[in-house]
């Protein structure tokens, strides 16, 4: 199964593909959706949904999984990434694909062990899962570290369990 995480975000929206096949974990691909600044909210979100969709299409996951967003003390901000996030969620959603949500300790707890991990903890974690991928920045290890949370704990994994357990 090959599963699309996000790190939502209007200016820099962080993406990672990573095929599970049993215990397996497999890097795939990553990058970087980056929206221009002197570009209307409108634009930079039609920006980041025309980016997202080539990438659905190009790739074709099963499953997309999207770091929730914590409460920003700036409101515009929040709403921003907000708007963002709903993009971003509808995106695959409008290719058929189920959308999970993870909070952020959850995602870094899945990768380092600890939900109050450090960006440089959770860059080296998902580099030595995933060696791969090489060197990455901040926002591609996020997005690849909520592919490797849903690869956990994803609903379809708890299905793939339960039938096999049942067995």
């Amino acid at each position: 199964m090959l599963i699309l995480g996000i790190d939502p975000g209007l200016q820099k929206t962080g993406w990672g593909l990573v095929e599970i096949n049993g215990n397996t974990l497999r890097f795939r691909r990553c990058g970087l959706i980056k929206t221009n600044a002197a570009h209307s909210t409108a634009q930079r979100l039609a920006f980041l949904h025309e980016g997202l969709s080539e990438i659905i299409k190009a790739h074709q996951p099963q499953s997309a999984a999207i770091e929730e967003t914590f409460v920003n003390t700036n409101a515009l901000s929040a709403l921003k990434l907000g708007q963002a996030r709903g993009v971003l969620m509808a995106v695959p959603a409008l290719f058929g694909l189920e959308v999970a949500e993870y909070a952020a300790n959850t995602v870094k707890k899945s990768v380092t062990g600890s939900g109050h991990a450090a960006k440089n903890q959770i860059q080296m974690m998902v580099r030595r899962l995933l060696p791969a991928c090489g060197p990455i920045g901040a926002d591609e290890a996020d997005a690849l570290a909520v592919a490797i949370c849903h690869a956990h704990y994803g609903e379809w994994n708890k299905r793939t369990t339960k039938s096999k357990g049942a067995s």
